[in-house]
């Protein structure tokens, strides 16, 4: 039975994985230091007879855990105000922390995947984004700390794949939302379902002109273990969903769901904020037959079902 590590298990993209890899019968170390990461995303795995979570700072020395054939590496905050709340720790986790899953990884004989981010694109002048683009990003913003983080992540596999023949792979993660967001993330997908919930106004940066491909959680997880499983992959893909949307199309969409009479407020473009973001799937397609299956509209309501469930408790308490 296969065994496989999941850092960053217990955050959002990262705990819907480990639920996929328990549904394929496989075995799962989740690693946690849950700086960003939750318990609740997997209290349900508590008495898994197959699951164990892990405590512990992808920077710090590893304890011993056992061998492992597969080694997903999603440790590292990925919302800009947590990221920023600590750029240092932001940078050292993308660093360090991959440094020491990769030789884990080839300490084991494992093969390696590598979560890094559309982000590695900057504020694209070439749309939409394909694999061979280098990106156009600032090194010196304050979106620096994670954008360079992945990117130096990435130089890192590239080396460990040339030098010490390690089997790892590169995944670009578009815009991903669905259940278990962190409610104070500060991602857009969040701030409207809390803000509309809440009855309070959508905050709508840079007039909502800016775009972004949304994609639901579920197809990501699908891609990502295609990809890892994959026989003789591409060296780095694109995972998203294709369909573009601006931020102002997102918020009419999220008041109607919620059928909330709320306004729009907006506020100024934070800086370095990619004014378009649309992921080239065409490698993706190629490899893996990949295509997202579900609708803005249908992961918004599947979205906004988990986060009124949360919300439900406190409400009762106060």
């Amino acid at each position: 039975m296969p065994r496989i590590l999941v850092t960053g298990g217990a955050g959002f993209v990262g705990s819907h994985l480990v639920d996929r890899l328990l549904a394929d019968g496989h075995q799962v170390v989740a690693l946690d230091s849950f700086v960003t990461g939750r318990v609740a995303n997997i209290a349900h795995l508590a008495h898994h007879p197959r699951f164990a979570l892990v405590e512990h700072d992808v920077i710090a020395p590893w304890p011993s855990l056992g061998r492992f054939d597969r080694v997903y590496n999603l440790a590292s905050p990925a919302s800009p105000p947590k990221y920023q709340r600590d750029p240092i720790f932001t940078l050292r986790t993308n660093v360090e922390g991959t440094l020491r899953a990769l030789e884990k990884a080839e300490h084991d004989g494992a093969r390696f995947l590598q979560a890094s981010t559309s982000e590695c694109y900057g504020d694209p002048e070439v749309h939409p984004q394909p694999e061979t683009y280098r990106g156009a990003v600032s090194t010196l913003g304050p979106r620096a700390c994670y954008d360079e983080g992945k990117r130096a992540a990435e130089a890192l596999c590239a080396d460990f794949v040339r030098a010490r023949g390690v089997d790892a792979r590169i995944v670009r993660i578009f815009n991903t939302y669905g259940p278990r967001m962190d409610p104070g993330d500060g991602r857009v997908v969040t701030n409207f379902v809390h803000q509309a919930l809440r009855g309070e106004p959508l905050t709508l940066y840079g007039g909502g002109r800016q775009t972004r491909s949304f994609c639901y959680v579920d197809d990501l997880v699908r891609g990502l273990v295609a990809y890892m499983e994959h026989g003789s992959p591409p060296p780095v893909l694109n995972l998203g969903n294709d369909t573009e949307h601006t931020i102002a199309e997102l918020a009419v969409l999220v008041r109607e769901l919620v059928a909330a009479d709320v306004p729009l407020v907006g506020r100024p473009l934070p800086k370095d904020d990619p004014t378009r973001r649309r992921p080239d799937l065409r490698r993706a397609r190629t490899a893996l037959g990949y295509r997202p299956r579900v609708s803005l509209r249908e992961g918004l309501a599947r979205t906004l079902a988990h986060a009124q469930a949360e919300l439900a408790p406190r409400r009762r308490v106060a």
